[in-house]
């Protein structure tokens, strides 16, 4: 091959380069936005309207029995895909790295049969503790922060409606 073939194919190359910025520039010039002096929309209402929104009210707290009522079984199932590495949930099912969980509403802490329980749970347990949905809404977001001691090694559902569908 001699410089002329060379020269020819860095040609081309250089001359697709400019094309193709070229292009860019010219479609930038036919498609420039055109920017808003004021960023987004002002809704108009009628004089004496707030839009339902009183400046000095403060939202009312969510409470748990809010959550679990609008919580969502098939979100639940999802979220639970996490906890089944380590328990299982069906009637009569074996202990794995953690008890099963079958009925764990209104069951005594740490009474699963055959499971070797943290000091802190059999603690709590021995204190008359019993799981109740706000124990285990409490439990469920930080294990750790919630019974020291415990050795279960979850970090925890921080999001309020996420645990809600877990529960």
């Amino acid at each position: 091959m001699n410089i002329f073939e060379l020269n020819k194919i860095v040609g081309a190359l250089l001359g697709a380069v400019l094309l193709v910025m070229g292009l860019g520039i010219v479609a930038d010039f036919l498609y420039a936005p055109t920017k808003p002096e004021v960023p987004g929309y002002k809704v108009e209402l009628p004089d004496g309207e707030d839009g339902g929104q009183d400046a000095e009210a403060e939202p009312e707290p969510v409470t748990l029995a809010a959550l679990l009522q609008a919580g969502d079984a098939g979100k639940g199932a999802a979220q639970a895909k996490k906890c089944a590495a380590c328990h299982t949930f069906n009637e009569g099912g074996a202990n794995k790295v953690g008890p099963n969980l079958h009925n764990i509403v209104g069951r005594p802490v740490a009474s699963a049969e055959g499971f070797a329980y943290s000091d802190a749970m059999k603690t709590l347990g021995a204190e008359g503790g019993v799981w109740t949905y706000e124990t285990l809404f409490g439990f469920l977001a930080v294990p750790k922060k919630y019974l020291p001691g415990t050795t279960m090694a979850f970090a925890g559902v921080k999001n309020d409606t996420k645990r809600a569908d877990l529960m």
